[in-house]
């Protein structure tokens, strides 16, 4: 069974996916949908380095209402500055090191911060562990890296290392 299914969940995910998506529960639908999400959940396996290990579920609920808020409050201000025609965002790029080092956990912050309007992961350096970042409206680079290591990284290191 772990053979056609090695990742469950994913498959499970997908399946829920294609048939939201397509907007029908017919058979043929859910045949198909089910197709797409075994194939998927297959070809993952021969990507992916191994199984996803989460130390501290608390840490994943407070992360997840965390970047909840931060990215409604973003959107927020993102509107402010785009509905102000005086305003004028001092856009700026931030180089910051990273104690992170799980792959998965990376990626998971990757998304985070492309995920929250005004800001953008643009490259990681796996052999420095810095990543560049831009930041839409920067006042204080000093302020934007305590941010993102206190209210992301932290919790990242107590859900994956």
């Amino acid at each position: 069974m772990k053979r056609l299914f090695p990742y469950p969940v994913l498959a499970a995910l997908l399946l829920l996916l294609w048939l939201v998506l397509q907007q029908s529960m017919g058979l043929g639908q859910i045949l198909l949908g089910g197709a797409v999400a075994i194939a998927v959940s297959l070809a993952a396996s021969a990507i992916l380095p191994g199984r996803v290990r989460f130390r501290r579920i608390a840490s994943l609920v407070q992360l997840i209402a965390v970047a909840g808020i931060d990215i409604i409050r973003s959107n927020i201000s993102v509107l402010l500055i785009l509905i102000n025609p005086r305003a004028t965002p001092s856009a700026g790029f931030i180089k910051m090191e990273l104690q992170l080092t799980n792959q998965f956990g990376l990626a998971v912050l990757a998304c985070l911060l492309t995920a929250t309007p005004g800001s953008a992961w643009l490259e990681y350096d796996g052999e420095r562990n810095t990543v560049l970042i831009h930041v839409l409206d920067l006042i204080d680079k000093d302020e934007w890296i305590a941010t993102i290591r206190h209210r992301y990284e932290r919790l990242l290191l107590e859900i994956f290392e």
